[in-house]
């Protein structure tokens, strides 16, 4: 077992854009710096800052930070850095194909420069097609557990030769129960490898982690666990079930740009995508139930403005890295908080703004008070004048919190909160 101490560099750099920053002066290789300026990366983010020269060094990290603030390149500039210089194979571990993809692309961009390959291995895709990418012994390998624990069992990859690792998200790994895979992945790696570990959150089982595999890793945290996206504005909507569909329209008309909706089942997900459609909004559908061909062109289809809507359980909630989404909506509340983090960081990425709208029913009292406990901030709550009042919770007969009044705020048609200035400090909630 390896030490647990951990020595802590957080610091209290927060914005995204810091002019006074630049990628020269972090060790990052001549070379990798002309790629990072032909691709457009210019100034770093505070996760990148701080990581980047940690990593090239060697040390282990636990890097913790907000979604949606560059943690791919983060780990993948200084994987790409040190194996160029040594031997050894390095691994990624993303908890969703959509992330996995993601990450592959992202790395491919700098390694192939390098002559390195890489192999994603994820699963619902054919198996084959990754055995003959790991026999042409690719460098990087990125990879679901569960797909990675198959390629090991029948020995197409070799964990002996891992000398980085990467566990990317890693909370979210442990939510969607891969606990196990990952402990017997650790325990089949090589000790004397290079561990880094990225998560927007900080539970008690990624320290357990960190003090059994990891050497004096040093813990790098941008922002405190709980903290939403510096860009993006929320608002709250306290509306009865069967008003849901007509509130939606009501959003979808005034908001033009791209839409990213969360419905917590896939069935679910499934009658609001055909609903929006009869609207007259092309939309699709990402979840489970999908193929992993359906998911990649609902994807694809979003980011290329194909699909105005596309509607997602939580399997997307941090597989989606989509610049320019303009609002997202979460139709039904996540059962766990710290996904409302996750979920509202799908919007308002790499500088630019962006709006979450969350629709809750009367009886959800307790999920909105433990998303404001877990925000630091009370949410602002809007409703439509269009609508009647009958289909929202009675401010003063069916308050959401014990004891306390909405302050409500009645939004101009076709404006949002965001558009008007309103911002959700002001609107706090007022005792008895």
């Amino acid at each position: 077992m390896m030490t647990h101490k951990t020595l802590n560099v957080s610091g209290p750099i927060q914005g995204t854009n810091q002019p006074d920053r630049s990628f020269y002066g972090l060790g990052i290789a001549p070379k990798i710096l002309d790629i990072l300026e032909r691709i457009k990366f210019k100034i770093p983010t505070p996760i990148q800052f701080k990581a980047i020269p940690l990593a090239i060094e060697g040390k282990d990290v636990i890097g913790i930070a907000q979604t949606g603030t560059g943690k791919t390149h983060a780990f993948a500039i200084p994987m790409v850095q040190r194996l160029a210089k040594m031997k050894g194979v390095g691994l990624v571990l993303a908890p969703t194909r959509e992330l996995a993809v993601q990450i592959d692309e992202a790395f491919q961009g700098i390694a192939h420069s390098f002559g390195m390959k890489t192999a994603c291995l994820i699963g619902g895709a054919p198996i084959q097609g990754q055995i003959q990418a790991l026999r042409k012994n690719p460098r990087i390998v990125i990879a679901t557990p569960g797909r990675l624990l198959d390629h090991m069992s029948q020995w197409n990859f070799l964990p002996s030769e891992v000398a980085m690792l990467v566990l990317d998200e890693a909370d979210r790994m442990l939510d969607m129960g891969f606990a196990p895979q990952i402990t017997k992945i650790l325990k089949f790696l090589p000790k004397d490898r290079q561990t880094m570990l990225f998560s927007a959150t900080i539970p008690k089982e990624i320290m357990q982690i960190a003090a059994a595999y990891m050497k004096l890793p040093v813990s790098v945290e941008i922002a405190p666990s709980g903290t939403t996206v510096e860009l993006v504005t929320q608002e709250l909507f306290i509306v009865k079930k069967e008003a849901k569909l007509r509130l939606l329209g009501k959003l979808l008309a005034q908001y033009h740009g791209s839409v990213l909706l969360f419905s917590r089942t896939k069935h679910n997900a499934r009658k609001i995508t055909m609903s929006i459609r009869d609207m007259g909004y092309r939309a699709a559908e990402i979840h489970s139930n999908r193929s992993l061909g359906q998911r990649r062109e609902a994807l694809d289809g979003f980011k290329s403005g194909r699909y105005k809507v596309l509607v997602a359980t939580d399997i997307a909630a941090r597989g989606i890295d989509v610049i320019g989404i303009e609002l997202v909506i979460n139709y039904d509340l996540p059962e766990d908080a710290q996904i409302y983090v996750h979920r509202i960081g799908r919007t308002a990425r790499a500088g630019c703004r962006g709006h979450a709208v969350s629709f809750a029913t009367p009886d959800q009292r307790r999920d909105v008070r433990d998303i404001e406990k877990l925000i630091r901030s009370t949410l602002p709550v809007s409703r439509y004048p269009e609508i009647p009042s009958e289909e929202f919770a009675e401010s003063r007969h069916e308050p959401l919190r014990k004891n306390v009044k909405w302050h409500q705020i009645h939004r101009p048609e076709g404006r949002g909160l965001a558009s008007y200035g309103q911002s959700q400090k002001r609107y706090k909630f007022r005792p008895h």
